[in-house]
């Protein structure tokens, strides 16, 4: 989905109402500068200039979400102590419902205390966290009364997220009556897991969260490339029974396998780094949202992407708040349009985008040697429209080149009939050229591009659809060598068919484009190409 697009639907989210099961974390942060080496040991000195407090855990998911405006109730375990006591009350001020937090005077409340230097009063870094903390499970005894009073009051709420910290609140026995509860209700239940081998405690879930290390753990697949990411969302999905696979990838992004085994990247911006404390929190917090408002998932980890990236901007656990994203994503839709300006009427693109196989293939090994990602797709982008335009951008974000290769007239007739392309392979590629998201066009003959893969060797093949990966046409080739397959977005209601068949029922007399010659498309002796009309589109004269 394009960014105004998203903007569109984040407005629209209502105020879900949200209950957060888990472990609950008291964050303690100590700022100050680091000015230099101690004289007593090899070990940085630190000033400090500043004390803070912050929800941590289960409870700063509550956090996240009162910044998205949604209703939250929290439960969980809590020592009686000074830090449980803090714990209460500042999610009370944030407006959390305490009422099925449980206290537990046999163990600690959980705290992270982390000591964050300045170097020459800029650059804040983490140096140092000491964590204070049981890991023991709860007694049985309150883990009877969470399970009970939890699924006493499952129908008053949209959506469960469970944040398991792995200090003892999540048990199997209390994981397994909640979610055997929410799956009966129909209560849709998200998991923050553990980072383990055994994710058999999260069976039954709607969808789990877990990030890059958390997966390979859990399913014993690297996760190196898309493709793998993919394999690991899917053993996951289907190993726990889940209604989707999810990986979150770091500044990869987040790989989606949904229930019809249509797999998607989602890749995030590039940006700079400060903290990733909490980017995990904001994941599952927007997502619990946007599915808790009925969101297709798709849109949901799009709007998870922009949410914890803009939470690794900030240093420490920091809450983002609704404004802020509607605020990024307004400016992500800027950027894209000044991205990819439209050019005058009467301009043509640069010529030097087109090229035969022969030149191709060399300016991708040259791409290769500088260490650039080529990615590569394939189509007839028959009546160019705005589906092809958004599949293409997100193509181009999965590497440094994207190669379009445009079936030529004569396969595309031998593909779709006689009464197609509607317009012809010149005019296709000079429009396909025009976007800036495109670095290189080539024309192809064959019904399919095998040829083509075999000789270039992508590191990424993109395809826009509802695809699985094992229906991409040559996915066996680039992942024979080792190479990635990728499905990416489509938007919703728009494809040539439609637009064609629109045309003719409206009596606009589409018809095919003339044939091309031999010599159409060859690399520079393309530079003639004059007329970037819609060949084949002019209506008839009113008779």
């Amino acid at each position: 989905m394009s960014t105004p697009d998203l903007l569109t639907v984040f407005d629209r989210l209502v105020c879900p109402r949200v209950l957060v099961l888990g472990d609950l974390i008291l964050d303690r942060y100590t700022f100050g500068n680091a000015e230099r080496v101690s004289q007593e040991a090899p070990v940085i000195l630190l000033r400090a200039d500043q004390r803070e407090a912050r929800l941590g855990g289960a409870a700063n998911v509550c956090n996240m979400l009162r910044g998205l405006d949604a209703e939250v109730a929290c439960a969980g375990v809590l020592g009686c102590d000074r830090d449980g006591e803090e714990v209460r009350r500042l999610i009370g001020e944030v407006g959390t419902d305490q009422s099925l937090l449980l206290d537990d005077p046999s163990r600690p409340t959980t705290v992270k205390e982390r000591f964050i230097g300045r170097a020459q009063g800029r650059h804040p870094h983490q140096m140092l966290r000491v964590d204070s903390e049981t890991r023991d499970p709860i007694s049985p005894e309150l883990e009877r009364q969470l399970r009970e009073s939890v699924i006493e009051r499952l129908g008053e709420f949209d959506i469960v997220l469970v944040s398991d910290y792995a200090k003892g609140v999540c048990t199997p026995t209390l994981l397994c009556g909640v979610i055997d509860a929410a799956r009966r209700t129909g209560v849709p239940l998200l998991v923050d897991p553990i980072r383990g081998h055994d994710y058999s405690r999260y069976r039954g879930a709607t969808a789990m969260t877990p990030n890059r290390l958390e997966a390979e753990m859990a399913t014993g697949i690297r996760i190196e490339t898309a493709a793998d990411a993919f394999r690991a969302a899917t053993k996951l999905r289907d190993d726990l029974q889940l209604d989707l696979g999810i990986v979150t990838l770091d500044r990869d992004g987040m790989a989606l396998v949904d229930r019809g085994g249509t797999a998607r990247m989602f890749p995030t911006r590039p940006r700079a780094v400060y903290d990733i404390t909490g980017a995990g929190d904001m994941a599952l917090a927007m997502i619990g949202v946007a599915l808790a408002a009925k969101l297709p998932p798709p849109q949901a980890l799009q709007l998870a992407n922009v949410a914890a990236g803009l939470e690794v901007e900030k240093v420490g656990v920091a809450v983002v708040p609704r404004a802020e994203i509607r605020q990024r994503l307004i400016e992500q839709g800027r950027s894209a349009e000044h991205a990819a300006p439209v050019a005058a009427p009467q301009s043509l693109p640069p010529t030097d985008k087109f090229v035969g196989l022969d030149e191709l293939e060399r300016l991708v090994d040259k791409h290769r040697a500088a260490g650039r990602r080529i990615v590569f797709t394939n189509g007839c982008f028959d009546l160019l429209h705005v589906g092809h335009v958004s599949y293409l951008s997100e193509a181009r974000m999965l590497g440094d080149v994207l190669v379009v290769a445009v079936n030529s007239d004569a396969s595309v007739r031998r593909l779709k009939g006689a009464s197609r392309p509607v317009i012809g392979q010149r005019d296709r590629a000079t429009m396909l050229a025009a976007l800036a998201a495109v670095d290189h066009v080539v024309v192809f003959d064959e019904a399919a591009p095998h040829a083509l893969l075999h000789r270039l060797r992508p590191d990424v093949l993109v395809k826009g659809g509802t695809y699985t990966l094992d229906e991409v046409v040559g996915h066996e080739v680039v992942t024979g060598y080792g190479g990635t397959v990728c499905v990416v977005g489509l938007v919703d209601g728009v494809s040539t068919t439609r637009i064609v068949a629109s045309l003719q029922k409206a009596g606009d007399g589409v018809r095919p484009a003339p044939p091309a010659t031999a010599t159409t498309l060859q690399g520079p002796h393309f530079s003639s190409v004059a007329n970037v009309s819609m060949s084949g589109m002019a209506p008839r004269a009113a008779e």
